[in-house]
């Protein structure tokens, strides 16, 4: 037995209970944020945006509504949360050519569009783009799906011209998915890159 400060008796196991407590604890909430992220992230892609809302949520994934409004008060943090649950998008194995490279990672964005519902995704984030903290997320994520096509891009570009190429090739993918609901095919993305790249040698050639 060990005598605490106040003169109460507790036992020499008691911390380390404290501590089996603690890891079940965080076990628990662990395991409830990845339910709500999964259950989120369906019914955004199956149901649409509008869809999204605490009580949807919590009447799929079987939590109350307290609990969700308690670690996420906003629809925006639904689809922060949702976002969690797509992992990371799978990307084109680099081969050293230009052209390849460029129409293989576009192939690889047109089929996580398809795999993962990045449309439905892609069109909540436009849809509260003015949110601030939707911006952020949109922004980070938009970072992070860049980058590998602007990796390929910087052995050719710099400056506005490598923003303006990486505008143009997701906008090939990203455009028609969000505004007509349909995707490229394959030879569509080998235009957009052939004129890209056919911009790039017209820019470099001497006047």
């Amino acid at each position: 037995m060990i005598i605490d400060y106040f003169g109460c008796s507790r036992h020499a196991g008691r911390p380390a209970e404290t501590k089996a407590v603690k890891v079940a604890q965080d076990a628990r909430v662990l395991r409830t944020r990845a339910d709500v992220a999964r259950t989120a992230l369906d019914v955004l892609t199956t149901e649409g945006p509008d869809a999204l809302t605490h009580a949807r949520v919590a009447e799929i994934a079987r939590y109350s509504k307290t609990t969700l409004y308690a670690h996420w008060p906003s629809r925006v943090d639904l689809v922060a949360v949702a976002l969690e649950a797509i992992g990371e998008v799978p990307h084109h194995e680099r081969t050293g050519g230009l052209r390849t490279d460029l129409v293989g990672e576009l192939k690889a964005f047109r089929q996580a569009v398809v795999d993962r519902r990045l449309d439905r995704v892609l069109s909540a984030m436009a849809q509260w783009a003015t949110v601030e903290a939707m911006a952020q997320i949109r922004d980070r994520i938009n970072a992070e799906g860049q980058r590998p096509i602007r990796a390929i891009l910087e052995q050719s570009f710099d400056g506005p011209a490598l923003d303006a190429a990486i505008s143009m090739l997701a906008g090939v993918v990203a455009c028609p998915s969000l505004m007509f609901g349909t995707l490229p095919d394959d030879d569509v993305i080998e235009a957009a890159v052939d004129i890209v790249l056919k911009g790039a040698d017209s820019a470099a050639a001497p006047d």
